[in-house]
């Protein structure tokens, strides 16, 4: 069980591979970590040292990945964060080889753009390479509401406007999809994440949790990431993404401003499943 991924990295804190790597390593997946930034921590703090990764840097890690044959033994591979139009197009060239050199390979593509509070922060050409490149090639998508409302033209992210979409199947998008994070206009206080697989539509809804860290986003694909490279189908490895995450933030205190995932190594193996997903 190996997993080739492809996102930021952080000295101090929990987004990017410093989140998604923990879930996976927790369940026994090997991990390579392929960086596009090294920063000293997220923005948000008072300083922020590091930088986006230059193109020619990733590009020359990946080969080192191909090199040392992690390409054939790899069962999955995944994008988050990739900093700047040409570390996407790095990756998108490496999925393009790796999948001629291992034809089973599948791409989780986590296409990070922005959320619902913070608009979206990612190079202003990043968002239509999503759009045109990496998720036309992906087998498995995981955006937040926002996020899916950018790729799929809507003019509203809400629970019901997402649903309606992953209904209609709209062309570019893969045929299985986890949404997180999408509002439910018919149940305050709660959290949606909608899944299609299959063609069918399922929804795990959770009460919602104050504690708002960031790289939740990152951690719940880590977890959805490792379940799927242990067997499960997208569903039952969302339910166990779903509960990890969970687990993880209601454990947060007021004072804590990044995920404790040591503290909460238990909660990110696989376990008995608290959130079911129930059939739209």
């Amino acid at each position: 069980m190996s997993v080739i991924s492809i996102q930021s990295q952080v000295v101090f804190g929990h987004v990017g591979n410093s989140a998604a790597i923990h879930p996976m390593m927790a369940n026994g997946v090997e991990v390579y970590a392929v960086p596009t930034t090294l920063l000293s921590n997220r923005p948000g703090y008072p300083t922020l040292r590091g930088k986006v990764l230059p193109a020619d840097l990733v590009g020359d890690l990946l080969t080192g990945v191909e090199e040392r044959g992690l390409v054939g033994t790899a069962r999955i591979l995944v994008t988050g964060y990739l900093g700047s139009l040409e570390n996407a197009q790095a990756a998108s060239d490496f999925l393009a080889r790796a999948r001629a050199a291992n034809p089973q390979l599948t791409y989780i593509c986590d296409p990070v753009i922005g959320d619902t509070d913070l608009g979206v922060f990612v190079a202003a050409a990043l968002p239509d390479f999503f759009r045109q490149v990496l998720v036309p090639m992906a087998d498995v998508i995981t955006p937040n509401a926002f996020e899916f409302g950018l790729l799929a033209g809507l003019e509203t992210h809400g629970a019901s406007a997402v649903a309606q979409a992953l209904r209609r199947a709209l062309p570019g998008l893969p045929g299985r999809i986890a949404v997180t994070g999408a509002i439910p206009e018919d149940a305050p206080g709660m959290i949606d994440t909608l899944l299609l697989e299959a063609g069918t539509l399922w929804r795990i809804r959770t009460p919602k949790v104050e504690a708002r860290p960031h790289g939740t986003g990152d951690l719940f694909t880590g977890a959805l990431t490792a379940a799927l490279d242990g067997g499960m189908t997208l569903v039952a490895a969302a339910e166990q993404a779903v509960g990890s995450v969970y687990a993880t933030l209601a454990a947060m205190r007021p004072e804590d401003a990044e995920m404790p995932l040591a503290a909460q190594a238990d909660a990110l193996r696989w376990q008995a499943r608290t959130f079911r997903a129930e059939r739209l």
